[in-house]
């Protein structure tokens, strides 16, 4: 699983940052949240593929978190992939994207399902699921969670002892099924081991509400909106945002493995202060910078 962060400032590009978003790869599903304009670009610029998109979750339809969207999906339609993209947002999602390619001459060869999603978990599948909750900003607004589920390993040495050949045996107990071997019960609990799944956490835009704990709990990797310093908490409140401080908070209740800042006002020419903020309630923080990339 790999993070790639494609923008990581606040309402307008800066020379250094593009507005809002984040790439994840995982599998066969390339998952982006948020698409600001510029996207498509740093895509490329960071050397990803447009054909990996598969899914697009949008936290709001403010501007600065969707207008790369047009540009994106004509260029991936072009590329004649006869499949399907998702995207996902908040209530009223299905409207503002017919507004938005409304007076734009688009034709695509896939298909582009709109999904408003509601709380909790909204897409499961076999190797993840995610999930969403509300979060509190001007318009409609949501957060996202991708939660990897478990997987079984196989301990190779006890098999190997065991003699158990490479074959369907040891998918029966990789599915946690007990077998049969050379007349002994062998369960997957002597033969397997549980490798936990990983889970990120994807918040912005929004004011210190209890959703963000409850939705980064226990996350690996939490990106939280971190706009402005705590210095300038009554500016961050007034325009729907977290300060870095309160996202260090968030992380900190939430039992977070490690924060990433990100959303940054152009006001900062570095995240020194911002980073020394967050500090004050959570130690395992890094700012983000565009094509910074993170393996989970």
């Amino acid at each position: 699983m790999q993070v790639t962060f494609l923008g990581t400032s606040c309402m307008m590009p800066t020379k250094e940052r593009n507005p809002s978003a984040v790439f994840l790869e995982f599998k066969s599903d390339g998952i982006l949240f948020d698409c600001a304009e510029g996207t498509q670009r740093q895509m490329r610029l960071a050397g990803l593929s447009l054909a990996k998109v598969t899914k697009i979750c949008i936290s709001h339809w403010h501007g600065d978190h969707v207008l790369g969207l047009p540009g994106l999906l004509l260029t991936i339609g072009s590329l004649d992939l006869n499949r399907k993209i998702d995207i996902y947002g908040p209530k009223g999602s299905k409207r503002a994207f017919q507004r938005m390619f409304g007076g734009i001459e688009f034709e695509t060869k896939f298909n582009i399902v709109i999904h408003e999603v509601p709380e909790g978990i909204f897409l499961d599948t076999d190797a993840f699921k995610m999930e969403s909750l509300p979060m509190d900003h001007p318009v409609p607004c949501v957060g996202f969670s991708f939660i990897e589920k478990d997987r079984r390993r196989i301990k190779v040495d006890y098999v190997k002892k065991l003699g158990i050949p490479d074959g369907p045996l040891l998918g029966e107990l990789q599915e946690g099924r007990s077998i049969e071997w050379k007349g002994k019960d062998v369960s997957p609990k002597e033969a397997t081991i549980i490798i936990k799944g990983k889970k990120l956490t994807f918040i912005t835009d929004t004011v210190m509400t209890k959703n963000c704990e409850l939705l980064a709990e226990d996350a690996d990797l939490l990106i939280c909106d971190s706009t402005y310093t705590s210095e300038l908490k009554d500016k961050a409140m007034e325009h729907g945002h977290l300060t870095a401080l309160e996202a260090a908070q968030v992380a900190s209740r939430a039992g977070v493995k490690k924060l990433v800042l990100t959303h940054f006002s152009a006001r900062y020419k570095n995240t020194i202060d911002l980073e020394q903020d967050a500090r004050t309630a959570f130690d395992n923080v890094i700012s983000a910078y565009d094509f910074m990339r993170l393996d989970l």
